[in-house]
């Protein structure tokens, strides 16, 4: 059964953030035995090199279209293509809800397709921001459809920055209508032990915080 630590996303993207903090959290995350860290593209080529010259055993996450999600979708593809080159394992992308809730399904299905596929040429794993607290449950289904069938990797609840963050009765709601393949990250709000292995058991695989400790 994996420990609790190795649900842990380690997360840092504060835009007044060092690298100094980035190192901190790359040895705390490594001594705790967290699953990997989280930080911002700009971070993520020295991250990925210290953590190859360390040895260090954790993912490099990092996120796209950070943290409104309407940004083009061309733009949001090289951002996939320069984290990838850079080192990043793991892609946490922002959904274009302006295209949802305008009901532009061909842009919004394109913009989910393009990332995930993108991800995949690399062999990385692309994790879609749902931003469930802006969304009903009939709603967050029906984005997370569409996720499942672009092939993403991981539904993602939040980016930390709506009103609203994870909340446990939709993670639920995921768990039951998502297929195995396709696995839950929890994430914004998640600040106690607590609460975390709250949404492990309601269903989530990986829990965001940047109040791991």
């Amino acid at each position: 059964m994996p420990s609790f630590e190795s649900h842990i996303e380690y997360t840092l993207l504060k835009a007044n953030t060092s690298w100094e903090d980035v190192t901190h959290l790359l040895a705390t995350a490594q001594k705790k035995g967290y699953c990997g860290i989280c930080v911002s593209p700009y971070f993520v080529k020295a991250a990925a090199r210290h953590i190859r010259e360390n040895e260090l055993k954790l993912k490099l996450i990092t996120v796209v279209g950070f943290p409104m999600g309407y940004s083009a979708v061309s733009a949001k593809v090289e951002e996939v293509k320069k984290a990838v080159m850079e080192g990043a394992d793991e892609l946490d992308i922002v959904v274009n809800l302006s295209a949802f809730f305008s009901k532009d399904m061909a842009v919004l299905k394109n913009d989910i397709n393009s990332v995930v596929t993108a991800c995949h040429l690399h062999n990385k794993k692309a994790k879609i921001i749902l931003e469930t607290g802006a969304l009903d449950e009939k709603e967050m289904l029906k984005l997370a459809e569409i996720c499942v069938q672009a092939g993403a990797n991981f539904v993602k609840t939040s980016t930390g920055y709506f009103e609203i963050g994870a909340e446990l009765e939709k993670v639920k709601a995921l768990k039951a209508y998502l297929p195995e393949t396709v696995k839950i990250k929890a994430s914004a709000g998640i600040k106690t032990r607590v609460q975390a292995e709250a949404f492990i058991a309601a269903g989530a695989s990986r829990i965001g915080t940047s109040t791991a400790l």
